[in-house]
């Protein structure tokens, strides 16, 4: 990385994590938007394919507080 930018990466790390995921996401984005669309397709097919299989009971739900626990835990 230049020097130039060190500053800004700097600044850009003491984000909160949300606001540096959305500007992670926009500088992503701003690289080769045909390939963008594919990715995008790709994610609404697995989307659309996990939401059919918990309609029809195929997969196990795990309520969202529990994920969020064993995360908390793994991160210690």
């Amino acid at each position: 990385m230049s020097p130039r930018n060190q500053p800004l990466l700097l600044k850009a790390l003491k984000l909160p994590p949300m606001e540096r995921a959305e500007l992670a996401e926009h500088l992503l984005s701003s690289f080769e938007v045909h390939s963008r669309k594919k990715i995008d397709a790709l994610w609404a097919r697995e989307a659309e394919g996990r939401l059919d299989a918990f309609e029809q009971g195929k997969i196990k739900v795990i309520p969202a507080h529990e994920v969020f626990k064993d995360i908390d835990k793994r991160g210690r």
